[in-house]
């Protein structure tokens, strides 16, 4: 698939951040460099500079890149402060991708059963992430193929956020994954202990104790079940939103030590 710039922007002025709107195909996606010194004539499609730097691709859940946008571009900013190039991209069903129905129809078996107080069965959990995963992680190894040819972005690589399951399918299969941190507030399916057992890359687990959307057993469960010699779980008491500032300090730390 194709990468085109469609759109640029300066963060920050001239010595801030440089964020390029792109199309992968049909996917979008938004790229965050280190932003070049101003030329006499900038081009939306420029290159971020001469020197290379690893990449972080952000992983978010299946919102839409425009709903999370404040997230990421906050994370985007942590990364580019650290020396990285940031890029996330569009999830299938998300955003203006077209609608999914087998995704929108477990999204509300999911919801009316989270209303009813009853447990989520097995059933929904792999309606609603398993076609996510096998969709979502090709694509971000195409958009890593795409990226790393970028002028001024190299490997390697890390992983960070995101619907957590995604997470451990790319860090089994991406070989030039170098590092991930992994945020746990999803629902897992069962297959995915399984597929965390063959992840090797060192790993930064993040667990809101108390978040009222998450199996918090089954996010130990599957920290334990992650086949890696360095892991490490950050849990913080609070909900899903209330990850602490702290948190973000020490996956940026983890980051840095293993991708440069």
């Amino acid at each position: 698939m194709a990468l085109r710039f469609t759109s640029e922007q300066r963060l920050d002025g001239d010595d801030g951040v440089l964020e390029r709107r792109f199309t992968l195909g049909e996917i979008p996606g938004i790229l965050w460099t280190p932003s070049p010194s101003p030329s006499p004539s900038p081009s939306p499609v420029s290159g971020a500079g001469s020197a290379s730097v690893p990449l972080v691709l952000l992983g978010h859940p299946p919102l839409g890149l425009d709903r999370m946008y404040p997230r990421l571009v906050a994370r985007a900013r942590q990364a580019v402060a650290d020396g990285f190039a940031a890029a996330a991209v569009e999830l299938p069903g998300s955003g203006e991708r077209p609608r999914w129905d087998a995704v929108e129809r477990a999204r509300a078996d999911l919801r009316r059963a989270v209303e009813a107080g009853g447990p989520v069965g097995d059933e929904i959990v792999d309606a609603l992430v398993l076609p996510l995963v096998d969709k979502a992680v090709p694509e971000c190894r195409a958009a890593l193929d795409a990226l790393l040819e970028l002028p001024g972005i190299g490997g390697p690589v890390g992983y960070s956020g995101g619907v957590i399951s995604i997470g451990v399918r790319l860090a089994a299969v991406e070989p030039r994954l170098a590092a991930a941190v992994l945020f746990a507030g999803s629902f897992v399916p069962r297959a995915m202990f399984e597929e965390a057992r063959s992840v090797t890359v060192p790993l930064h687990v993040l667990l809101q104790w108390d978040d009222e959307g998450n199996d918090r057993q089954a996010a130990l469960d599957l920290f334990d079940a992650f086949g890696s010699e360095e892991k490490s779980l950050h849990a913080h008491m609070g909900g899903h939103t209330g990850v602490p500032q702290s948190a973000g300090e020490a996956a940026s730390r983890f980051l840095t030590r293993h991708l440069k």
